[in-house]
């Protein structure tokens, strides 16, 4: 490349001198609250955006420093009763400034509420308005989840890391539980994501595979890419899959009408599968409590049967004529061994044998009396 060139700085600085000269001083604009984060060391660091019937058509970051943020948040929770917090319309007042490493950002001056939520979360109010009306919101919740879930449905970027991090979790888990789990590919933010992740639930639904459950990834972002989670048709589509849905989206401070419509919902996909593998953990768990109290049962049954049998074998043995025999009483047989019971019957001369417990003798009958 053999044309003239600068370097990036020299770029940069171009940059920032051109923004100082359009905007030498404070200017006022309108906006909506996109997520607002107070850090300890009491400065406040905005997302500002602005949307057109649901689409992002403008972003920017902005601070308030710590000398002006107390005086700023006291005043809006006395004029709203609320804090700042993501979804509500300001009025600000900005200095514009440009950094040759961090890039653009707005520093207020001065804040003011702007009546009420902005566009973006009026439009996901609405969107939560329309699904209770139509009775899907919480439909999910009726399903019946698989006791043993094996086949997994991921939806996610393939080279998403918190993709990546579920697999590895699900995997390396201490008990050797296996899985499938599936990956439907999907863009996970912008304008094409909705779409993407409907068409993804589209192709689980109708593949040949019996999922047991469907997972839908992203492992954090900033609000406005997470915003997409809000759509009305996505959610409609979570809210009416035949299978359970769980989500993974974001983190603690994050909650989407997505994570509302889904059968269940955790903060990161680590967690989510943590929750696979505690409920075959349990289950688990269970089956082996069964497998305890059948053995019980078995083996009570067994010295049930061996007593039964000790006390046949004790009458058997307390029946045993030689048993008698040894209580110094004796047994009289005819000659073929028929027991004679009484002296009925018997004749003079007629030959017999007396039984003693320790031997037999012979004997002929004399006289009858």
């Amino acid at each position: 490349m053999t044309q003239k060139h600068i370097s990036l700085s020299e770029l940069q600085a171009s940059l920032r001198e051109g923004v100082e000269t359009l905007f030498p001083g404070t200017v006022c604009i309108s906006a909506e609250l996109a997520s607002v984060q107070a850090k300890a060391g009491g400065h406040c660091y905005l997302e500002l955006a602005e949307s057109d019937g649901g689409t992002l058509v403008a972003k920017a970051r902005a601070v308030i420093w710590r000398s002006r943020y107390p005086a700023l948040a006291a005043y809006v929770r006395t004029a709203t009763g609320e804090d700042l917090k993501p979804g509500m319309a300001v009025l600000l007042k900005v200095r514009v400034q440009y950094s040759e490493l961090y890039g653009l950002t707005l520093v207020v001056e001065d804040l003011e509420p702007d009546g009420g939520p902005g566009p973006a979360e009026l439009e996901k109010q609405r969107t939560i308005a329309r699904l209770t009306a139509e009775g899907v919101l919480r439909r999910q919740k009726d399903l019946h989840p698989a006791a043993l879930p094996y086949a997994l449905a991921v939806i996610s970027a393939r080279d998403a890391a918190g993709y990546g991090d579920f697999c590895r979790h699900l995997a390396e888990n201490e008990a050797g539980f296996a899985f499938r789990a599936d990956l439907f590919e999907a863009a996970m933010q912008g304008e094409t994501a909705p779409a993407s992740i409907v068409d993804a639930l589209e192709r689980i639904e109708t593949a040949d595979v019996p999922y047991d459950a469907v997972l839908l990834l992203r492992g954090g972002g900033s609000a406005l890419d997470l915003a997409c989670f809000d759509d009305y048709a996505l959610c409609f589509a979570l809210a009416t899959c035949p299978l359970p849905v769980y989500t993974a989206i974001g983190h603690d401070r994050d909650f989407h009408v997505a994570d509302m419509v889904a059968y269940d919902f955790v903060k990161t996909p680590t967690a989510l599968a943590d929750l696979f593998i505690d409920a075959l953990g349990q289950e688990n768990e269970r089956i082996g409590a069964f497998a305890g109290r059948l053995a019980l049962a078995f083996t009570n049954k067994i010295l049930r049967m061996e007593a039964r049998l000790d006390l046949l074998a004790s009458r058997i043995r307390e029946a045993d004529p030689r048993r008698v025999l040894s209580r110094g009483y004796s047994l009289v047989t005819n000659e073929k061994g028929v027991v004679l019971k009484q002296a009925a019957g018997l004749n003079a001369g007629q030959h017999i044998r007396v039984l003693f417990s320790d031997g037999t003798a012979k004997a002929t009958i004399q006289e009858l009396s």
